[in-house]
């Protein structure tokens, strides 16, 4: 993503998840049928003078929309920006609700998907031809869209596989060789510091669930495993969630490792000044990196992520958007050609790569010289995105998210991540975090397996 617009999407938590108490009885149907659309319907449709209204936070992307009206003369798109990430969702909620107000199509990030199908909001697009496109993505990124009746509801747009951007001119100067394995990693971050009080090998954010959601994902964790619209198992402290859990709280307790929010003036400014010798991070890293830490230019490098199984190389993905259409549409058939055609299209998916630096869902353009082979002096030259583009084959599939991500959100900061900052007992802090969320989806209605 770009600078800009990272800086004001910081995956910030968000308070007081929309219940589901009522919605759940209302959603024990299917999710309607995947008979085809005939494409005599597609064509007429798309004939037709009709208004969509597209809710999306990305900067400029007027001009990919002008590619699919300039195909579609017909067809007008209105593009809203409606907030970034949580104030559109709070946004879209309170509109579905009302009954009133809802767009046609809207972007929406993996992790939110679960939130909107528990209440029956999104279409599912197999009918409009989407699940012939699965081949076009990252392989893992299509387990992000689809239900498990195979509904298709949305279209990847971008990603976030996660990776280490380092320092190379601090591990030069200390000797330190770039960590394969998390115990290497860990043997590092107290050498450094003790060389160096005033440099720390990383920074754990207190505030950020979602960092630590990618790093559950790459442990190989299943913390919300969803067999039903009111099933859920939620384990979020079990072996693998305490392994990380006493693996991080005790490079907190032991001072080698910062804890500081990120996304604030102090943190940039740490960035910039060396406080930190490590940002692990996600492929759109690289491109806020360069635009937040312009005095370390030419210093970083990019790398994989240190690995728990050396062997196995595994990551998880933190970031990403796609493109739903809403259930509640009068234009079914158009609004699902447009976000079809908005991540499908090879000019357009050029485009969010090049012009908004997007990292592609897209194997044609990951594949592409002009985005694979980009050498930026930043980097001291290297190809930080085929960096990112291969970690990205080593994301699993096969990770779910929750249906109420805001209420998981706001506990694992009240427990979890005051852990960290507090430095005390992590591993005690998840199963705060575990009872807290068990309660909740209880108390919304669902029936709660897991640890």
């Amino acid at each position: 993503m770009s600078p800009r617009s990272l800086n004001r999407r910081a995956f910030l938590a968000a308070a007081g998840a929309v219940s589901l108490g009522a919605t759940l009885a209302a959603c024990g149907g299917d999710a309607g049928s995947a008979q085809s659309v005939d494409q005599s319907d597609v064509d007429k449709a798309l004939a037709t003078p009709t208004e969509l209204t597209f809710w999306t936070w990305l900067p400029n992307i007027d001009r990919e929309v002008a590619l699919f009206q300039k195909k579609y003369p017909a067809i007008k798109v209105n593009v809203v920006n409606a907030g970034q990430g949580t104030p559109q969702y709070t946004k879209l909620r309170t509109a579905l609700q009302a009954g009133a107000g809802a767009p046609d199509v809207v972007q929406i990030e993996y992790q939110y998907i679960p939130t909107f199908t528990i209440t029956d909001s999104l279409l599912d697009l197999r009918p409009y031809g989407a699940a012939a496109l699965k081949s076009q993505f990252v392989d893992w990124t299509w387990g992000q869209v689809t239900g498990a009746g195979g509904e298709v509801w949305a279209m990847p747009q971008d990603t976030g596989p996660m990776g280490l951007l380092y320092r190379q001119d601090i591990f030069d100067q200390h000797g330190i060789q770039v960590p394969k394995t998390w115990d290497e990693f860990a043997d590092a971050a107290h050498k450094l510091h003790a060389a160096d009080p005033n440099v720390y090998l990383t920074n754990m954010a207190a505030n950020q669930a979602a960092a630590w959601h990618g790093l559950l994902w790459q442990a190989g964790a299943k913390p919300y495993v969803s067999t039903g619209k009111s099933d859920i198992a939620i384990s979020v402290s079990d072996n693998i969630g305490k392994r990380l859990g006493a693996y991080w709280g005790g490079l907190a307790r032991d001072g080698v490792i910062g804890t500081e929010p990120d996304f604030t003036d102090a943190w940039y400014a740490a960035l910039n000044n060396g406080k930190y010798a490590t940002w692990i991070t996600a492929a759109w890293g690289p491109v806020f990196l360069s635009g937040s830490a312009k005095a370390t230019a030419g210093k970083w490098r990019a790398a994989p992520l240190p690995q728990w199984d050396a062997a196995a190389p595994s990551s998880g993905n933190w970031g990403g958007s796609t493109t739903a259409v809403i259930k509640t549409t009068k234009n079914p058939i158009t609004a699902a050609m447009f976000a079809k055609f908005l991540n499908t299209d090879p000019q357009t998916t050029k485009m969010f790569a090049t012009e908004q630096f997007l990292f592609p869902a897209t194997k044609a353009v990951l594949a592409d010289p002009a985005v694979a082979g980009d050498k930026p002096a930043f980097y001291g030259g290297q190809t930080v995105n085929q960096v990112f583009a291969d970690i990205g084959n080593t994301v699993s599939s096969s990770f779910q998210w929750p249906p109420f991500l805001d209420q998981v959100v706001t506990d694992w900061t009240e427990t979890v991540g005051k852990s960290l900052a507090d430095k005390t007992d992590t591993v005690a802090a998840l199963d705060q975090w575990q009872s807290r969320i068990t309660a909740f989806a209880k108390n919304q209605g669902f029936t709660v397996g897991g640890k």
